[in-house]
């Protein structure tokens, strides 16, 4: 038996079949960015925060529109209670800050030879804080936690992630909108991948192809990241440090994204190229079980943690696992996504986050078979008022992956 829409086409029948469509969805606009800072001021507040510093990087941008990369300069801001935002970057800087500022704030700028952080420590006294608790952006480097900590022994650091996780975690209808695009564009280039196996095409040329598709859709980044993946390499999660070639009878594994608007796209797709053995079936139709049991678990008001239980009870009736033993799942069931590929909340045992509507997160609770191959069905979900809602439709069969006879 073989599968059905693989293979039989060429790269670049499929590249120039393809119509950009990135443009189709907007931004986040200027008005999002304000509710934002009003949502961590009201958390702000409720924990009693006199104030919280957001480093450069995705909760910068999140909160204030801002999009600056960390490096080894201080460039961050000071988010207080009453929504004031005040900046801290290099003097040579500033006109670039000025150019990147959604969010309006006054900008307090160093010298190459002073201290960014006795110069927090200063816009914090003058704003009333010149002790207790500070709130430090949780994807803060430790050179700027101790910079700020030494430059006031009196500040007590803590961990600002309820507040901005708080925020992140429950995206907006303007998020969830950015993410359908582009988990629609990538799932498109999925099946245009799956069209152009044929036996010794080698990981990169699917990689170079991935990439490429991706940018003809209009993501000028082409894909955030690619795993490709043939035969016993797939029984790997995240890859191998030299892939194979494409044989007849292999398992393949692809796993890809990409960014539109700062939000990513992230979905795998396993199936068999060419004749589809016993085993390979039964492991793959479990693997769909288990993620259809991690689906329904996915209701409001349950845990994080009582999905990827869900998750395992499948697993282990037929005779995997248990926990993360092989062959089985190795790994959570799956994570969140938005700015980064990877946030909150995680699927996993022990996660006690409760369901809201808003919610992204990842279902892809992978099998590893050793030494044989690995299967993961990884689509996203986000939660609405009556519960899941698939970003993308999972797999339908083995012999059919992506349902071209239906």
């Amino acid at each position: 038996m073989k599968t059905k829409g693989i293979g039989g086409s060429t790269i670049d029948a499929e590249l120039s079949a393809i119509t950009p469509n990135a443009h189709l969805v907007k931004p986040i606009q200027k008005s999002e960015f304000n509710s934002r800072i009003e949502k961590a001021c009201q958390l702000m507040q409720d924990q009693k925060a006199q104030v919280m510093y957001l480093h450069a990087g995705n909760n910068l941008y999140y909160f204030t529109g801002m999009k600056w990369n960390s490096s080894e300069r201080m460039v961050g801001a000071l988010l207080f209670p009453n929504g004031i935002v005040h900046y801290i970057a290099p003097s040579f800087e500033k006109g670039t800050i000025l150019d990147f500022m959604e969010v309006e704030g006054t900008i307090h700028c160093w010298e190459e030879h002073e201290s960014p952080y006795q110069l927090l420590a200063q816009v914090c006294s003058e704003n009333g804080v010149d002790s207790g608790v500070v709130f430090i952006d949780e994807s803060a480097p430790f050179f700027i936690t101790d910079g700020i900590a030494k430059a006031n022994p009196k500040f007590e650091l803590v961990n600002a992630k309820p507040i901005t996780a708080g925020c992140r975690m429950v995206k907006s209808e303007a998020e969830i909108a950015i993410i359908q695009h582009a988990m629609t564009i990538t799932l498109e280039v999925q099946k245009a991948v799956a069209r152009i196996l044929h036996v010794g095409i080698s990981a990169k040329e699917v990689t170079d192809f991935i990439h490429e598709a991706h940018k003809r859709y209009g993501i000028p980044s082409g894909s955030y990241f690619c795993i490709v993946l043939f035969g016993v390499d797939t029984s790997f999660p995240h890859g191998v440090k030299t892939p194979k070639d494409l044989e007849d009878g292999e398992m393949v594994l692809i796993d890809t994204g990409c960014e539109l608007h700062g939000y990513l796209s992230d979905i795998t797709r396993t199936y068999v190229f060419g004749t589809i053995s016993e085993l390979k079936k039964r492991i793959w139709n479990i693997e769909k079980e288990t993620q259809q049991a991690a689906f329904d678990a996915a209701q409001l008001g349950n845990t994080f943690s009582s999905i990827d239980d869900a998750s395992r009870v499948v697993i282990e009736a037929h005779g995997l696992g248990p926990d993360y033993e092989l062959p089985g799942l190795p790994h959570r069931t799956g994570h969140g996504i938005g700015l980064d590929i990877h946030e909150w909340p995680y699927v996993v045992r022990n996660e006690e986050t409760v369901l809201e509507p808003g919610m992204c997160f990842s279902i892809e609770p992978m099998i590893c078979v050793p030494d044989q191959f690995g299967i993961r069905h990884e689509d996203h979900i986000y939660m609405t008022k009556q519960g899941p809602k698939w970003f993308t439709e999972p797999m339908f069969s083995i012999e059919d992956p992506f349902g071209v006879t239906l």
